[in-house]
């Protein structure tokens, strides 16, 4: 890059901004167009609020592998993974060919089947904390049926969560105060890797504590991974209490074949599911221990159209059975944090507030040094930063999600690795003065 250019591009952090929002916009004008008639049949001109962003939103075509492109005929790697549900890309032939033969036996069958058994049998043998479990469509409804359990079993109202913490659209927890959209149940929110003050608030509130709920590792918040010590203080918080722990693995199942509770050796009282197991359809799952998910035998109902429908239920044995083994797991884990360290080198080279936390084959960036070990209030310059990473990996026909989060799937090469990698030491080498001026703790 000429010297010229590279003093261009640092003029400024907000013209900096202006021209990549410019040059997305002008080279994208069907996903412009595509937007503008959205708004008029959608409130923001999209249904679901994490893929809106300014100046519109690039809208994709078509998927092949870890590959995408958007209507306007550019091509991307996806570094995005569907936000951790698309581990297995976008055309894993054996989990088409097992979706098709199962649409030639019907779609809606209004009965139980096989396929429900062979999945739960499945999940229950992988992960530590699962004697029982039930299906759900998602991993908001997992979360939220899982809180009724808890709340169920112990005769008590009082939640857990934590700040930062992300577990559904209507149960979310910002940083910043409770969110509108989140259920107004009688939440108790603790700050995240903060063993002394989790400790005080769940002894102040023994006596109607019904659950302890947490991310093993945060997801929308940043991936910060919570310590083990933390995890170890909650469990032995609900021992004490006599709350139930449940662990949000919807995203940290994919750490190990038995999730991140099996690679920590801490086991929940409940574990909720999600995204990737079944196999890119609709899923979600809660269960745990067998006296809890006794309720639903009689006690508590649990209802659902597509539960069980029959799409996602032969896609996740197939996905869970026969692709994504526990060697699988572990080597996706592997690759993961080998990127995770090179891309952290790239930062710490060039002496720059640019880095990425995270586990395995989920990572997000951050702007500041040292690296977060909990969430925090980013601050103006950072939140540009963020803004201008995600437009010139775009540019670099790299798509992430616009916070700055990569979820790798199974398809993603080494030569890809590299080509990202590659990427984020050219941000770091042309924006070097906007992360200096920028960032945090530069």
């Amino acid at each position: 890059m000429s010297s010229a250019t590279t003093l261009r591009r640092n003029s400024d952090l907000g013209t900096a901004l202006e021209e990549a929002r410019a040059a997305y916009a002008a080279a994208r004008p069907r996903s412009a167009d595509l937007h503008r008639r959205a708004t008029e049949v959608m409130p923001g001109g999209n249904t679901r609020s994490v893929l809106a962003y300014a100046p519109f939103p690039a809208a994709m075509q078509r998927g092949e592998d870890c590959r995408l492109w958007d209507i306007d005929g550019h091509a991307y790697l996806d570094l995005c993974g569907e936000y951790t549900a698309g581990l297995f890309g976008h055309s894993e032939p054996r989990i088409h060919k097992v979706l098709h033969a199962t649409l030639e036996g019907g779609i809606n069958l209004a009965a139980v089947g096989q396929g429900e058994e062979r999945l739960a049998r499945l999940l229950c043998g992988r992960f530590p904390s699962l004697e029982r479990l039930r299906f759900t469509n998602s991993g908001t409804e997992a979360n939220l049926m899982a809180l009724t359990a808890a709340r169920g079993f112990t005769g008590r109202n009082t939640i857990m969560v934590m700040q930062g913490g992300y577990h559904g659209g209507v149960l979310t927890f910002p940083l910043a105060g409770p969110s509108p959209a989140t259920l107004p149940l009688p939440f108790l929110p603790t700050p995240y890797n903060d063993s002394a003050e989790a400790t005080r608030l769940a002894r102040a509130h023994a006596q109607d504590l019904a659950a302890i709920i947490v991310e093993p590792m945060l997801g929308g918040g940043g991936c910060i991974p919570a310590t083990k010590t933390f995890l170890a203080t909650l469990r032995a918080l609900a021992d004490e209490t006599g709350a139930v722990l449940i662990f949000d693995e919807v995203m940290t199942s994919r750490m190990s074949g038995g999730g991140l509770q099996a690679r920590l050796g801490i086991t929940p009282d409940m574990t909720c599911l999600g995204k990737y197991i079944g196999g890119g359809m609709s899923f979600g799952a809660f269960g745990g221990r067998a006296d809890i998910m006794a309720q639903f035998e009689s006690k508590v109902p649990h209802a659902g159209t597509f539960n069980n429908n029959v799409l996602t239920m032969a896609a996740g044995s197939v996905a869970m059975g026969e692709i994504f083994t526990a060697e699988a797991a572990e080597a996706l884990y592997a690759r993961g944090e080998a990127l995770r360290a090179r891309l952290n080198a790239v930062g710490e080279a060039a002496g720059l507030p640019l880095g990425f936390t995270g586990l395995g084959s989920m990572m997000t960036v951050h702007f500041r040094r040292p690296l977060p070990d909990r969430p925090y209030a980013a601050t103006a310059g950072e939140e540009g930063l963020r803004e201008l990473f995600f437009f010139d990996m775009m540019a670099a026909g790299l798509y992430l999600a616009r916070r700055g989060m990569v979820a790798l799937s199974l398809p993603v090469g080494e030569a890809d690795l590299d080509r990202f990698v590659s990427a984020v030491g050219e941000f770091a080498e042309s924006r070097a003065e906007l992360l200096r001026a920028g960032g945090v703790g530069s």
